[in-house]
């Protein structure tokens, strides 16, 4: 059941991005909201304090996520200097994960390749979470608002319809827009975006993406598409050709394009703390999927109380103890990989 915004609970989590005004925007963020109270042990906390939230993933030297940390095992720099950790939340506390999806004509000539792969992201997931499906390429059309019911994504991924033909890819734009639809949702939520990366907007749409992170909190994990047009076949000995045409001007799209669009996902994903992947063949994405599923269920979530300079601030999570060695003399010393959100603007008190 959809609810009204007078029957939501009031939470003031920092950062908070203003809602979008559209009206079909609303209804679609409120139907990704329904049920999110009751299910979610975290939309408990009062808002009595803002929190800036961290979602935190641990791996260990063997690349294994690491569980069954306590709280008191973290600690957290806010521009080098080291705030209290006000909130916390295991890696048990359900997550919400909204799949975005290109559907532009280079997708359409390879998308069986990730799409036969998808059951390793839905399987890989604990049951609490919830999924949504979203796709883009002038701009987002929601698809699947978020359901418990994983198979749903499958289906809804399998009657995904394509664009023909050329047009304009509003990437930056359409990854914006859907942080507003899912910014009234609290607790552990991420993006994962199957997407070529590319984008035909002129260049402050980018800056503008990349301050928007700043005040976010979502996570986003890039699947870059296009393998094989990324990496064509005796590039060394041929000049590369056009592998589609994209944009306003039509002009083709060359592997140039394509590194700017790989910096783009990496830059994406390390600043709000999650990974960028780049498949280069169908095989990879069953392993891609799963290692995504498997962070998302080893999240845990950190609070700690903003500054109030209007300024960005870098973030730091570490684990102070990393290099405590066991029982064991020859035992090898603790290190952890920790990926975090790197940083977020301070609200002006």
């Amino acid at each position: 059941m959809i609810r009204t915004f007078s029957s939501l609970r009031a939470h003031r989590f920092f950062p908070v991005v203003p809602f979008v005004a559209a009206s079909f925007f609303f209804g679609f963020a409120l139907a990704l909201h329904a049920q999110e109270t009751e299910r979610n042990p975290q939309a408990g906390i009062q808002a009595t304090t803002e929190i800036v939230k961290i979602d935190v993933s641990v791996l260990d030297r063997q690349g294994k996520f690491v569980a069954s940390l306590a709280q008191d095992r973290f600690r957290v720099l806010d521009n080098g200097v080291e705030q209290p950790v006000v909130f916390f939340a295991p890696i048990e506390a359900p997550a919400q994960v909204l799949v975005m999806l290109e559907t532009s004509p280079a997708v359409y000539l390879i998308h069986a390749q990730h799409l036969t792969a998808a059951y390793a992201l839905v399987d890989g997931l604990s049951p609490d979470d919830e999924v949504a499906l979203v796709s883009y390429s002038q701009a987002p059309q929601a698809i699947l608002p978020f359901t418990p019911d994983k198979s749903a994504l499958v289906t809804a991924l399998g009657q995904i319809q394509y664009t023909l033909g050329m047009g304009n890819l509003n990437f930056y734009d359409s990854v914006s827009t859907v942080l507003d639809w899912i910014a009234p949702l609290h607790g552990k939520k991420a993006i994962v975006l199957l997407t070529t990366g590319l984008d035909s907007s002129p260049p402050e749409r980018w800056d503008a993406l990349l301050q928007k992170l700043k005040s976010d909190d979502a996570v986003l994990f890039a699947v870059a598409l296009g393998g094989s047009l990324r990496h064509p076949p005796n590039t060394k000995k041929k000049k590369p050709k056009a592998a589609l045409k994209t944009g306003a001007t039509d002009e083709p799209v060359s592997l140039v394009s394509f590194a700017k669009a790989d910096s783009a996902l990496s830059s994406l994903a390390k600043i709000s703390g999650g990974r960028a992947y780049f498949p280069e063949s169908p095989n990879d994405y069953v392993t891609i999927y799963r290692e995504i599923a498997s962070s998302l269920r080893h999240q845990y979530v950190l609070g700690i109380a903003p500054q109030h300079d209007g300024k960005f601030h870098a973030l730091t999570v570490e684990i102070p103890d990393t290099n405590r060695r066991s029982s064991s003399a020859s035992a090898k010393p603790l290190e952890f990989k920790i990926f975090a959100r790197e940083g977020y603007l301070a609200p002006i008190q």
